[in-house]
């Protein structure tokens, strides 16, 4: 048996789902305080000056802190079901069909969250690794519990699978967090661009 591993935004999209999903469920309070707390932050991402991990924890913790856990996980089997179908990237999606039928085992290695990934995994019977909220007293705390998996991938597939079971891994990935996850395959897509 084989193992596939695919990131999921801006590999299995077309498209950053988390920022959008972000949007979608920022209160206008948060809207209007945006480009002051999180502007700058952007700025310095784009510039390279900070990295995907420090973005992604600045922007989570703006948007989640102290929310009700159960509202934000409406919204996000919401946005699974409505909106992620049209950023799913037809290709990819052979892709991981292909995989299912040859018997293999799939999984989306993402650092973008559970709320959403976990209905699409499910739909498609994928395994998922992610990022999970932290809930205290049914509020989001805006952390993850257990850390940001972004940078710490490849950690988080040794934990779940035994890599010495499969005689073959396939990995899908498009930016630098993505590289040691590439590492880890016989065969490497990076960007639609087969690396072997």
């Amino acid at each position: 048996m084989h193992l596939a591993l695919f990131d999921f935004d801006s590999t299995i999209t077309y498209c950053d789902t988390y920022s959008r999903f972000l949007r979608r469920v920022a209160t206008p309070e948060q809207r209007a305080q945006a480009w002051w707390r999180v502007g700058p932050w952007l700025l310095a991402f784009r510039l390279k000056l900070i990295s995907a991990e420090r973005i992604r924890r600045r922007v989570t913790s703006q948007v989640f802190t102290g929310r009700h856990a159960g509202e934000i996980s409406q919204l996000a089997h919401d946005y699974a079901r409505e909106h992620l179908p049209g950023m799913v990237r037809p290709e990819m999606l052979e892709q991981i069909q292909w995989h299912k039928q040859q018997g293999h085992t799939v999984a989306v290695v993402s650092a973008s969250i559970d709320l959403y990934l976990q209905h699409w995994c499910d739909e498609l019977g994928l395994e998922l690794i992610c990022n999970r909220l932290e809930v205290q007293d049914n509020r989001l705390t805006g952390r993850y519990a257990g850390g940001d998996c972004g940078p710490h991938k490849v950690a988080h597939i040794r934990r779940l699978f035994d890599l010495k079971r499969y005689p073959r891994i396939h990995a899908y990935g498009d930016s630098r967090e993505d590289k040691p996850m590439l590492a880890l395959a016989h065969e490497r897509w990076y960007r639609g661009r087969c690396l072997t």
